[in-house]
């Protein structure tokens, strides 16, 4: 296996990372490693062994992926070069002549389970959950020991489980928001960054120097000063820091756009504490318009003002 042409991914096949894979055109032609959770696509990915990792980031319903947050701010040299989305529905599968009212256990990745509870309580009520690393391990665990030793009746899936695995459907849809959907990340260990496409996102992970008040508001501020559309935060506890905590954001634009840096700069300047993820294309265009004052023109036109004070 080629470690230049091997992607990392959270396996096995059939997952809903290996179809974010699928739209990755940097994937085409490459080589599908699965693997068993993101941490370990993740180091794959610092030690040469893959190019790059397919990792999950967000979901509409449950929120940010907290393992591969973590994972993001504590291995150094990691870039995202690309964001994928795809929407989620779940299925119920079970071994072929299974009822579903003959349903006790039910096996599902914790956020799959999640997403399905409405479901469940009111379809089996009183059923237990068998957390599952994956929505095709979950499938893994009923097929395991048929019979009076299998370790669950039924698996929250997706919905295209039975081209990888031999079950019965019981109920598709199962989820309980329609227009759940995951965001994906494409990482690796390049510095070169994505050319810029006018709907681009940067992402950043910052801790605050100190605890003060008006700390996270001096933090905003930079962003907010510059014409930045802020379009996701979310706070990690630091471990070696009990109380204290980083946060994770994606901005508005690119690196090479004059207010983003301008933004890094002063977020810099007020954090020394700055994990810089990457600059790259968007998944979906940001319905948030850029302030004319903000553009790179007036930036320019600005620094050429300010050069004539001198004169």
């Amino acid at each position: 296996m080629d470690d230049r042409e091997t992607i990392s991914y959270l396996g096995p096949a059939g997952t809903f990372t290996e179809a974010a894979l699928k739209l990755a055109p940097q994937a085409v032609g490459k080589t599908w490693k699965p693997v068993l959770n993101v941490l370990e696509a993740l180091q794959d990915v610092q030690a040469g062994t893959s190019c790059a990792a397919m990792i999950a980031i967000e979901n509409s319903v449950e929120g940010g992926v907290t393992a591969s947050q973590d994972a993001l701010a504590t291995m150094p040299g990691l870039r995202i070069v690309g964001e994928y989305i795809v929407p989620i529905r779940f299925s119920l599968a079970a071994a072929a002549g299974t009822a579903l009212d003959a349903v006790r256990t039910v096996a599902a990745h914790p956020v799959a389970y999640g997403q399905c509870r409405l479901w469940l309580n009111r379809m089996l009520p009183g059923h237990v959950h068998v957390p599952a690393a994956s929505n095709v391990a979950s499938v893994d665990l009923v097929l395991a020991n048929e019979g009076a030793q299998r370790l669950a009746d039924a698996a929250i899936t997706t919905p295209f489980i039975t081209d990888h695995r031999d079950v019965a459907i019981l109920a598709s849809d199962i989820q309980d928001n329609g227009n759940a959907r995951t965001r994906f990340a494409l990482v690796t260990m390049g510095t070169e960054l994505p050319e810029r496409t006018g709907r681009d996102k940067t992402s950043l992970i910052v801790e605050l120097p100190e605890e003060r008040p008006g700390g996270l508001l001096s933090l905003l501020e930079q962003i907010a000063a510059r014409g930045i559309n802020l379009s996701m935060i979310a706070s990690r506890p630091i471990p070696q820091q009990p109380g204290r905590y980083r946060f994770v954001l994606d901005l508005d634009g690119h690196l090479h756009d004059a207010r983003v840096r301008d933004a890094l700069l002063g977020i810099r300047r007020l954090s020394p504490a700055v994990t810089f993820l990457g600059s790259y294309p968007r998944a979906v265009a940001s319905t948030v318009p850029v302030p004319s004052a903000y553009s790179d023109e007036n930036y320019q036109a600005a620094a050429q003002w300010l050069q004539g004070l001198e004169r």
